[in-house]
């Protein structure tokens, strides 16, 4: 049951890792990045979050106990929602939070 678990993490972060650099990021600046286990360097929830500050843009990334989920959510800097993701880790959810505002911001794969 664990190893089932670790491998629904390891891929649902690793959709994340692909849909971020999907959106063209880059590691240039690997300050604050982690390595999944496939050795793909990417952003720590830290690094994320200041990212997202960067473009004008607050995350906060909660633990869901009902659901067993951590849920990444952003507003603009006005305080309005503009978007949301969930993921089984903090990680998973502002990597993937990550590419759904770059898509967002700069129109790639939409």
């Amino acid at each position: 049951m664990a190893q089932a678990l670790l491998r629904t993490v390891v891929m649902g972060l690793d959709f994340a890792i692909d849909e971020l650099y999907a959106t063209g990021w880059s590691a240039g600046d690997s300050r604050g990045c982690l390595h999944s286990a496939g050795g793909q360097v990417y952003p720590s929830a830290d690094r994320v979050g200041q990212e997202f500050e960067a473009v004008g843009f607050g995350l906060t990334i909660r633990r869901v106990d009902m659901f067993d989920c951590f849920r990444a959510q952003w507003q603009d800097a006005h305080g309005v929602a503009s978007g949301a993701t969930v993921g089984q880790s903090a990680e998973e959810a502002a990597v993937y939070a990550l590419a759904q505002l770059r898509k967002q911001t700069a129109g790639v794969g939409a």
